[in-house]
Protein backbone atom coordinates (compact mmCIF):
# COMPACT_ATOMS: atom_id res chain seq x y z
CA UNK A 1 0.00 0.00 0.00
CA UNK A 2 1.55 3.33 -1.41
CA UNK A 3 0.61 6.15 1.11
CA UNK A 4 -0.32 9.66 -0.44
CA UNK A 5 1.63 11.58 2.44
CA UNK A 6 4.21 10.11 4.31
CA UNK A 7 5.46 12.63 7.90
CA UNK A 8 8.55 12.29 8.99
CA UNK A 9 8.57 13.01 12.74
CA UNK A 10 11.14 10.84 14.36
CA UNK A 11 13.34 13.01 16.79
CA UNK A 12 10.20 15.39 18.09
CA UNK A 13 8.46 15.14 21.41
CA UNK A 14 5.09 15.40 22.27
CA UNK A 15 3.21 17.25 20.64
CA UNK A 16 4.98 17.92 17.95
CA UNK A 17 4.18 14.89 16.05
CA UNK A 18 0.83 15.29 16.36
CA UNK A 19 0.77 18.51 15.38
CA UNK A 20 2.78 18.01 12.56
CA UNK A 21 0.39 15.24 11.64
CA UNK A 22 -3.02 17.70 12.36
CA UNK A 23 -1.15 20.37 9.90
CA UNK A 24 -0.73 17.62 7.21
CA UNK A 25 -4.23 16.50 7.20
CA UNK A 26 -5.62 19.81 6.79
CA UNK A 27 -3.49 20.01 3.50
CA UNK A 28 -5.14 16.42 2.49
CA UNK A 29 -8.64 15.07 0.24
CA UNK A 30 -10.82 13.33 2.03
CA UNK A 31 -9.45 9.69 1.88
CA UNK A 32 -5.82 10.13 1.37
CA UNK A 33 -3.77 8.20 3.76
CA UNK A 34 -0.88 10.11 6.31
CA UNK A 35 1.86 7.53 7.13
CA UNK A 36 3.55 9.22 10.35
CA UNK A 37 7.12 8.13 11.91
CA UNK A 38 7.59 9.00 14.95
CA UNK A 39 10.25 7.95 18.13
CA UNK A 40 8.02 9.54 20.86
CA UNK A 41 6.84 6.50 22.86
CA UNK A 42 4.02 8.71 24.04
CA UNK A 43 2.69 9.07 19.95
CA UNK A 44 0.81 5.42 20.43
CA UNK A 45 -1.53 6.99 22.44
CA UNK A 46 -1.60 10.41 21.38
CA UNK A 47 -2.80 8.90 17.75
CA UNK A 48 -5.70 6.50 19.31
CA UNK A 49 -6.83 9.24 21.38
CA UNK A 50 -6.48 11.93 18.27
CA UNK A 51 -8.51 9.84 16.25
CA UNK A 52 -11.18 8.55 18.36
CA UNK A 53 -11.64 12.45 19.04
CA UNK A 54 -11.21 13.67 15.25
CA UNK A 55 -13.11 11.12 13.49
CA UNK A 56 -10.05 10.28 11.43
CA UNK A 57 -9.37 6.46 11.06
CA UNK A 58 -6.37 5.10 12.64
CA UNK A 59 -6.05 2.20 10.36
CA UNK A 60 -2.59 0.50 11.77
CA UNK A 61 0.05 2.09 14.77
CA UNK A 62 2.87 -0.18 15.32
CA UNK A 63 6.58 0.01 16.07
CA UNK A 64 10.06 -1.56 14.83
CA UNK A 65 13.17 -0.57 16.40
CA UNK A 66 11.93 2.38 18.49
CA UNK A 67 10.06 3.94 15.29
CA UNK A 68 6.16 4.04 15.84
CA UNK A 69 4.69 3.82 12.49
CA UNK A 70 0.95 5.33 12.65
CA UNK A 71 -1.62 5.34 9.36
CA UNK A 72 -4.04 7.45 9.61
CA UNK A 73 -7.23 8.06 6.76
CA UNK A 74 -8.36 11.25 6.38
CA UNK A 75 -12.37 11.29 6.64
CA UNK A 76 -13.65 14.63 7.18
Amino acid sequence: MENDVVLDATGLICPMPLLKAKRALNAMEIGQTLQILATDHTSRQDFITFSEQSGHQLISSSVSDGVYNHLLRKMK
